[in-house]
């Protein structure tokens, strides 16, 4: 996701224009004794052992300042009954209510964030280059947050922008104010400058008041560089998770520092999506799994909670460090849907958490309450500079076309518009793939605004496709095609199948029987009826991230005779604009491509 293009895009365009609780609470509790040292209201601060300290936390929020829309705005709440519902949720005017109402009873509380607080964000802060979320940040008085892969989608100098502050070298000063930079800090203690070796940013940060103090490291996933663009990770080394933390709380605790917290922009996958699931439940089945896990247990015990992020999962566990002593491990779904709240005891004898006392519950960003006002303001005035862009319409469609499953609805959408692209400027153009992790979210139904039902504006596209990329064709074999596939499901890709979204007239089978590149059918891939030739050449379109290999498909970054072409939302606005009418709406694609055997 070349930042340049970015910014052309950008520039361009701007010249036209408190429910259920999941609770994860350790088995024992202070010994009585300790509970009579315990702080009451008439306590003096002071003259108590134990202090309580409030941890609220959330992560991914990826710019999301307005309520976001369809599956995307809404949680799983599971009821005493067994049934599940679903809650509305999610936006920074409730987020910042929600979170100042928590802090009200705790003099003693902290805000951190697990990485991913800008990038794939929505029009109304991605145009701007995520100064709005910085600006909203700001002003739900985050106190430090750890770098996730997204923080990298313009390369590290941007990063240094939005910590430090200053206009953008292209675009210029919004408004005509100078961006002042976060009042917090971003910590990247696993991110090195490859000439130095030293970090990019901080790798820890102290919070500190009437002598408590509570240490915090930051790292994101060792696995960015093979999930962001070349260009926005060039020049930087991303190391090993649990060494870096385990190096870290060995210096924090040189200076005194044992109380400490590390913020992993990585995560896990609970047993259930339901918000409030006991992932701490003992049965078969359940519980958390995923890389989260293999982290939390060999990060050093002196680390007393683990905030995560990444899965975009929500869940409050707690999994033993490697003394074998249950730890709290949480994660605040994604888009500010949900905050997690977590007690952290203080020991004023040892200055270190007492963590038989930990525990830790997520709660929903309700939209049943007031919204913030300074929030409001804040929404109100990038809306307005977005709104020439943001509300221009491009097409219209028959129903939602959602973003979930193996094939989606918006992946054949998307990839069809990019073959539709590539082929008028390249008629040997003959099929296209789009990576899954690239659409961001569905085009829904309703309208978000004045629009009308079913009209799909700049926004609403903006928001499915915020990368910038641009469409590039390439020529491969068919035995390149078939690897390609294959490598969805192996490699690297094994534990996490990445299914590449296709455009109409290519099939294949996935049996989920096999595994590994078996689970792809090779004799099964097939275009427009006909079986790929392996010795044949395939002229394939793709955005310019998996051309280079993004996302484990090292296949496709070999593709030969390679043509750059325009932006990809580009192509997704020209298409809609081409094939929908008010009259005659797109159709809901049937998402039939893949055939997949289970």
């Amino acid at each position: 996701m070349p930042p340049t293009i970015r910014y052309r895009r950008t520039h361009r365009l701007l010249a036209a224009a408190a429910g259920l609780a999941t609770v994860g609470a350790l088995a024992a509790a202070i010994p009585a004794s300790a509970h009579q040292d315990k702080p009451t209201p008439s306590h003096h601060h002071g003259n108590s052992r134990y202090q309580d300290v409030q941890l609220l936390s959330f992560n991914d929020l990826h710019g999301n300042l307005e309520p976001p829309t369809g599956s995307s705005g809404r949680v799983t709440e599971l009821q005493a009954d067994g049934t599940t519902k679903t809650v509305d949720a999610g936006g920074v005017e409730y987020l910042a209510t929600h979170l100042r109402d928590a802090r009200k009873s705790n003099k003693y509380s902290i805000t951190a964030a697990a990485g991913d607080m800008v990038g794939a964000s929505p029009l109304i802060s991605g145009l701007f280059h995520d100064e709005p979320t910085i600006e909203a940040l700001n002003g739900l008085d985050l106190d430090v947050t750890s770098v996730g892969n997204h923080e990298f989608d313009e390369g590290a100098k941007e990063l240094a922008r939005l910590q430090k502050g200053g206009c953008h070298p292209t675009d210029g000063c919004y408004g005509g104010k100078k961006f002042t930079g976060a009042d917090f800090p971003y910590l990247a203690a696993n991110v090195t400058d490859e000439k130095s070796g030293k970090p990019i940013l901080k790798p820890y940060w102290v919070w500190k008041k009437n002598g408590v103090k509570v240490g915090f490291i930051g790292v994101t996933l060792e696995g960015t560089p093979n999930i962001v663009s070349a260009e926005g990770v060039k020049g930087l080394k991303f190391g090993d998770e649990v060494e870096t933390i385990n190096k870290y709380a060995k210096e924090l605790q040189r200076q005194g520092v044992k109380s400490i917290v590390a913020l992993i922009h990585e995560g896990g996958a609970p047993a259930s999506t339901a918000y409030n699931y006991d992932c701490d439940s003992p049965g078969a089945g359940d519980g958390i799994s995923g890389p989260i896990v293999d982290i939390a247990k060999n990060v050093t015990p002196a680390v007393d909670a683990l905030v995560t992020g990444h899965t975009h999962q929500a869940y409050a566990c707690t999994i033993p460090d490697p003394a074998g002593r249950p730890r709290m491990v949480t994660s605040a779904s994604s888009f500010g849907r949900l905050y997690t709240d977590t007690t952290l005891t203080y020991d004023r004898w040892t200055g270190d958490i007492a963590r038989t006392a930990v525990k830790s519950a997520n709660h929903v960003v309700t939209r049943d309450v007031a919204k913030a006002a300074d929030m409001t303001t804040l929404v109100t005035k990038w809306k307005t500079l977005a709104a020439p862009v943001a509300s221009r319409p491009l097409g219209y469609i028959a129903g939602d076309i959602g973003n979930t499953g193996t094939e989606s609805q918006a992946g054949d959408l998307i990839a069809d518009a990019q073959l539709a692209y590539a082929k008028s400027v390249d008629p040997e153009a003959d099929l296209a793939v789009m990576n899954p992790g690239g659409i961001r979210a569905g085009l829904t139904y309703t309208a978000s605004g004045g629009e009308g039902d079913g009209v799909v504006t700049y926004g609403e596209a903006y928001t499915v496709q915020p990368f910038a990329n641009t469409v590039n064709l390439v020529d491969l074999t068919g035995a390149q095609v078939i690897t390609a596939l294959q490598q969805q499901v192996s490699g690297s890709n094994e534990a996490s199948p990445k299914i590449l979204q296709i455009s109409k007239g290519l099939t294949y089978t996935l049996d989920l029987t096999k595994t590994g590149a078996a689970r792809v059918v090779a004799d099964s891939v097939k275009l427009d009826g006909t079986a790929i030739d392996p010795a044949a050449t395939y002229r394939v379109a793709m955005n310019s991230f998996l051309a280079g290999g993004g996302d484990g498909f090292a296949e496709l970054g070999k593709g030969g005779n390679v043509r750059v072409g325009g932006d990809d939302l580009a192509a997704l606005g020209s298409y809609l604009t081409a094939n929908s009418s008010a009259a005659a709406p797109y159709p809901v694609p049937a998402a039939n491509r893949i055939t997949i055997v289970k």
